[in-house]
């Protein structure tokens, strides 16, 4: 599959210390395997001159003290607070080389944040989603592209999960309702010969 590098972006969503090294509140050994396909994708994209973003999933200790109904820390308990090592993005991807880092307070990166604007703006309509995890913040972030017509690509073998059932729902969820599933592999970013 050939993306044009002007028009893609790859997108890594929460790839976090509290997420993906073993010492995190919410460690799933799924995410924890995907830092090394994500970097070797990461490093292909920005030889290219592909634009590069990370996601930080990242919460005020205060966050849901007011929630009605919507409260993470009563679902996952207390993760990735503001200013903690648990909301840093793993060292072994260059997260300082990259061209934005959204921070989000949700599961969709989209959600009052300013990633839509800073796509569009430099007329950015294919998005190349990895990260984690794949049932909740890949799938909810690549829904919410997919209804601002933007054109998301989940890159199946760069997407962690806590069980691999969840994985392989939410990718044939994404396929059928809003996006494309592809290998990493597959991936070329440079114009059709």
């Amino acid at each position: 599959m050939h993306l044009e590098p002007d028009t893609t972006a790859v997108v890594v969503v929460d790839m976090q210390n509290g997420f993906c090294h073993p010492d995190g509140s919410l460690y799933a050994p799924g995410s924890e395997a995907v830092i090394e396909p994500i970097a070797e994708l990461v490093g292909r994209a920005q030889a290219a001159g592909v634009t590069v973003v990370y996601t930080r999933d990242v919460h005020p200790p205060e966050q849901f003290e007011d929630a009605h109904y919507y409260d993470e820390f009563e679902r996952w308990g207390e993760h990735v607070l503001e200013g903690s090592w648990e909301a840093e993005i793993v060292e072994e991807l260059p997260a300082e080389e990259a061209d934005l880092i959204v921070e989000k307070h949700t599961y969709d990166a989209f959600h009052e944040t300013e990633l839509e604007g800073w796509l569009s703006a430099r007329g950015i309509t294919d998005l190349a989603l990895c990260g984690t995890l794949a049932n909740v913040c890949v799938l909810h972030t690549g829904g919410s592209a997919g209804l601002r017509d933007f054109r998301p690509l989940l890159v199946h073998d760069c997407i962690g999960a806590i069980e691999d059932d969840h994985h392989e729902y939410a990718l044939a969820h994404a396929d059928w309702l809003f996006g494309e599933v592809v290998e990493s592999e597959d991936l070329e970013f440079s114009s059709p010969s």
